[in-house]
C-alpha cells in the first residue's frame, strides 16, 4: 500500500460486507461485472472508486445501496455525481483535469462537500450575462 494514501472508507464497507455476506471479493466483484482484484487496487490506491453503473452493480451484488456503500444514511438517494459516469475513461479531460479528478475521487464525501465550496467561493460569482430588453431604449 502507499503510505501516503489511506485506503478509501468504502474498502472497510466492502469488506464488512463481504464478510456478513460469506463471500469472497472474487465472486461479489464477478456477480458486479468488475475486476477481481478491485478491492486490492482500491486499498492500495491504484483504482478509483467506483462511479455510475459500476457503483450501482457493486451495491446490488453486496445486498445493499449506494448511499450505505459510499458512507452515507442508506435511506437518502446518493448525490447525483456518484451516479454519473466517469468522464476521464472516455478521454474527454484534458491531463491537468484529469490529475484534479484523480486526486478528488480518492477523498472521502465530506472532504469533496468542503472542496466545492472553496473551490466555488474561490471562482467567484458567475457572470450574469447582460440581456437586453427588445424595445427597450438605452438611456444617455
Amino acid at each position: 500500500m502507499d503510505p501516503e494514501h489511506d485506503p478509501p472508507p468504502m474498502v472497510e464497507l466492502i469488506e464488512s460486507r463481504l464478510d456478513r455476506l460469506g463471500l469472497s471479493p472474487e465472486e461479489a466483484f464477478r456477480q458486479a461485472g468488475l475486476p477481481p482484484d478491485l478491492l486490492l487496487r482500491l486499498r492500495d490506491g491504484t483504482a478509483p472508486v467506483p462511479r455510475g453503473a459500476r457503483l450501482v452493480r457493486l451495491a446490488e451484488a453486496l445486498g445493499t445501496s449506494v448511499s450505505w456503500l459510499v458512507g452515507l444514511d442508506p435511506d437518502v438517494a446518493p448525490p447525483t455525481e456518484l451516479l454519473e459516469e466517469e468522464q476521464g475513461s472516455l478521454g474527454l479531460l484534458a491531463g491537468d483535469e484529469e490529475a484534479l479528478l484523480h486526486a478528488y475521487r480518492s477523498l472521502d464525501f465530506p472532504t469533496k462537500a468542503a472542496l466545492l465550496t472553496v473551490v466555488r467561493r474561490m471562482a467567484g460569482p458567475e457572470p450574469v450575462p447582460e440581456v437586453q430588453a427588445k424595445g427597450k431604449r438605452r438611456s444617455g
